[in-house]
């Protein structure tokens, strides 16, 4: 199996490049003046077929025009030889590869519109689509390998598939449809951002909720969906990008179908375009997924204002909106990836948060002049702030009546300054309001200190040179709750392949942290 795969799961970006050898071999096979000559031709046959198409048919000779924009410089300059800005496309091919070069030029503007080119841009295009599902790929490939994982033996429809796999296969599916739609149409931009963005919920979402899943010693049914699920979005997504990156599309196809499938067409751009799977489209869990990808964002932003990391436990977390999702049952997630032991959807948000609010100067002074002292105190003493502020929430308008005068407020009127409550963090956007309870009982203190073990011993095994599967021994020397939790060493010790966790000295390879606040010294070796 480890021959079947090959060496493709780690092959570099800079070894996709574009068709030709060199610089020398293009001039080789197209001088300056045979291009020359093709442009001039190509712009008289042009305009001869647009003027013959008007008198003759009073009609264009063709269904779509699109002309492309100027390219400028990172600073949105005209590139110009004289003004030292010119970029040589060739240095940019060789080093990002072709592929990248086509995407950012995809994924930056609509082609009509002047676009800024720089080798930076185009490598934080690179960055956030080829970097991440290249990485997604090496992640199956290397456990693939490890597990030995043969996608012949197993039919997608013959998997157990758990609510993520379904998820991503019927995002896979409105993906195949939206693309296909959007290529009639020539919407490219809106295309590849929308795979862009699939590419970054499969990475960051569907693969970081599944992980244990591949870490299994059994292949059990559970692991056979979890491969089989991933193999297809990765293979059916290499045919989607196809026609947007064709080396990196070939590279993936490659490796994935043809090691396993001799009979497959002998490339990726032999193949077919995907055809949407109705039977796989769930719009409810996807639009379920989404208010749980909303609550994950303001979750992970209530943690931060706070400064509590998220392997820091907390027992609760309250959903509030209107923003309900048609199965609580996918809270679950919500808890998972914040590390909160419950999540609930909830009434009343001022429970958990209120409201400083203070009139806008800029907009209610030229409105309301000599008022401005009693709109200050009427927002002040406002009995219910969240009334206010739900009111001008999403264009809406607050009314009341100042000293006899009645007096109309919008967002842009209004200085909202949201309050946590004792004991709460929480953040709004979007309809929606999360409030996390931040009290710590010394059971989820300790749990913290272990799952900061935890990491630190990960790291620790990464760069002692371990693989993934090595069972290691770990000894340390620490005080206080750390040496405790060391102590009930039974989930540190599951979670990084421990055989054995013992103190009083570090041996193998040695390394001292800060384990919220308390020095440990950590040793690693192969047991």
């Amino acid at each position: 199996m480890l021959d079947c795969w090959g060496d493709s799961g780690s092959m570099p970006f800079a070894q996709l490049h574009y068709p030709f050898e060199n610089k020398e071999e293009f001039d080789r096979l197209f001088p300056a003046d045979f291009i020359s000559e093709a442009v001039d031709q190509t712009r008289g046959w042009f305009y001869t077929l647009l003027a013959m198409s008007t008198l003759l048919f009073d009609r264009a000779p063709f269904k779509n025009c699109i002309v492309l924009g100027h390219v400028n410089d990172k600073n949105g300059i005209k590139m110009s030889k004289h003004k030292g800005n010119v970029v040589d496309p060739w240095s940019v091919l060789d080093k990002q590869g072709a592929d990248a070069v086509r995407w950012y030029f995809y994924t930056s503007s609509a082609p009509w519109l002047p676009s800024r080119f720089s080798a930076d841009n185009v490598s934080e295009a690179q960055r956030k689509f080829m970097g991440t599902l290249w990485n997604t790929y090496s992640f199956f490939v290397l456990y693939a390998e490890i597990d030995g994982y043969d996608p012949r033996k197993y039919r997608l429809d013959d998997c157990a598939l758990t609510q993520m796999d379904r998820w991503l296969l019927s995002g896979l599916n409105s993906l195949i449809a939206y693309v296909d739609d959007c290529l009639d149409k020539y919407m490219i931009t809106e295309s590849s951002r929308r795979i862009q963005e699939f590419t970054d919920n499969m990475s960051n979402w569907y693969v970081r909720r599944c992980r244990e899943r591949y870490w299994g010693s059994e292949m059990d049914d559970d692991k056979i969906a979890a491969y089989t699920t991933l193999w297809h979005t990765l293979v059916t997504l290499s045919k989607v990008i196809a026609p947007f990156t064709p080396f990196m599309s070939e590279s993936i196809y490659a490796n994935l179908v043809r090691n396993f499938y001799p009979d497959a067409p002998e490339s990726v751009h032999l193949t077919d375009f995907p055809v949407c799977d109705e039977r796989y489209v769930d719009k409810d869990l996807e639009r379920d997924m989404d208010i749980v990808l909303q609550a994950v964002a303001l979750g992970r932003a209530a943690r931060n204002k706070v400064n509590i990391k998220n392997r820091q436990p907390l027992s609760r977390m309250y959903i509030l909106g209107d923003k309900r999702p048609s199965d609580s049952g996918v809270l679950a997630l919500v808890g998972g990836e914040l590390n909160v032991k419950s999540v609930e959807l909830a009434e009343g948000e001022s429970n958990f948060v209120t409201y400083d609010i203070k009139p806008q100067l800029k907009t209610l002074g030229p409105k309301y002049g000599k008022l401005i002292g009693a709109i200050r105190a009427h927002l002040a003493g406002a009995a219910d702030p969240a009334a206010i502020v739900a009111a001008v929430s999403d264009g809406g308008v607050y009314k009341t009546v100042i000293e006899g005068q009645e007096c109309e407020f919008t967002s842009d009127d209004l200085l909202i300054s949201p309050i946590n409550k004792e004991g709460y963090a929480s953040e709004s956007y979007g309809g929606m309001t999360v409030a996390l309870d931040i009290s710590l009982t010394p059971e989820l203190i300790d749990e913290g200190i272990a799952r900061e073990l935890v990491s630190k011993l990960q790291t620790m095994r990464k760069e002692a040179g371990f693989n993934v599967t090595d069972r290691i021994c770990v000894s340390y020397i620490a005080s206080g709750r750390a040496a405790d939790v060391l102590e009930r060493n039974g989930g540190v010790a599951r979670d990084v392949l421990a055989d054995c966790v013992k103190g009083g000295a570090a041996e193998g390879y040695v390394k001292e942290w800060d384990i919220n606040g308390e020095q440990v010294t950590l040793g690693v070796k192969r047991s």
